[in-house]
């Protein structure tokens, strides 16, 4: 609404394209709503997120947890298709328990993930392309995500 546009944790600029959007519709609309997601991409958007969050309820804070693990997935596959390209390359051979940086980095984040699983996974989907491999990495992520999660509640409750 325009009456929470002037409350936004946004820079002008942002604030005077929203106003913008808010008269467009159809292609236009769309293409103004993605340079709007670009621009706030080079920003810090945890107090835009804690402002919307009021708003709209803990329903924003799930779809950005959503989106992380989609984005950790991804990453993920393009890693392990990038390593099955380079060893095919050098006449090699990939193997279940190759070598990811992007597993040590997601395991840094969700410490209770199955590491050697994410491997597997992640080499089966290079291979075969199988969009069941990339639906359990993203089960296998959301479950340690959920335990993360829990283990901060109680102990924050503990506190």
């Amino acid at each position: 609404p325009a009456g929470l546009l002037g409350k936004l944790p946004v820079d002008e600029e942002v604030r005077l394209l929203l106003q913008e959007v808010s008269g467009l519709k159809g292609g236009s609309r769309k293409r103004q709503i993605k340079y709007i997601t670009k621009l706030l991409r080079d920003t810090s958007t945890e107090e835009l997120y804690a402002f919307l969050e009021k708003r709209k309820g803990t329903e924003l804070h799930k779809k950005k947890q959503f989106h992380e693990l989609e984005y950790l997935r991804d990453i993920l596959l393009e890693e392990a298709i990038a390593a099955r390209r380079e060893a095919k390359a050098e006449y090699l051979d990939l193997t279940e328990d190759w070598s990811s940086a992007v597993v040590e980095d997601i395991a840094a984040e969700l410490p209770s993930v199955d590491r050697h699983e994410l491997r597997r996974l992640a080499f089966f989907f290079a291979m075969s392309r199988n969009r069941q491999h990339s639906r359990e990495i993203f089960r296998l992520l959301q479950a340690a995500q959920e335990k993360e999660l829990m283990a901060r509640k109680m102990q924050q409750g503990n506190s």
